[in-house]
């Protein structure tokens, strides 16, 4: 292998451990506020959010197909159904949606 790729290796393997490792060496027996913690708590959601939205709008040509299946999937998963139902439902409304239009 050459040089320049196990160095560029290294480099990103640097670049990915040492934002995860600051926080911990920074804020350790810390307590971090009340807010902050809250804050943080909800950055993985919001990120899933961002991530998934614009696919939601994109994924056919027809924007309802999108829509209706994410609607479908809130609202049983706000139901309280497990994945599996969460996305079995978004397919069955999905396929009749697809079926009469």
């Amino acid at each position: 292998m050459k040089t320049e790729i196990i160095w560029m290796i290294i480099g990103m393997g640097a670049v990915t451990y040492i934002p995860r490792m600051l926080p911990f060496v920074l804020f350790r027996g810390k307590e971090l506020p009340i807010f902050l913690q809250g804050v943080l708590k909800n950055v993985p959601f919001a990120t899933l959010g961002a991530l998934i939205f614009p696919g939601i709008l994109l994924i056919q040509e027809d924007i309802w197909y999108g829509i209706l299946g994410a609607g479908a999937a809130f609202l049983t998963a706000y139901l309280g159904a497990n994945v599996i139902v969460v996305v079995l439902s978004s397919i069955a409304v999905l396929t009749l949606y697809s079926y009469f239009v």
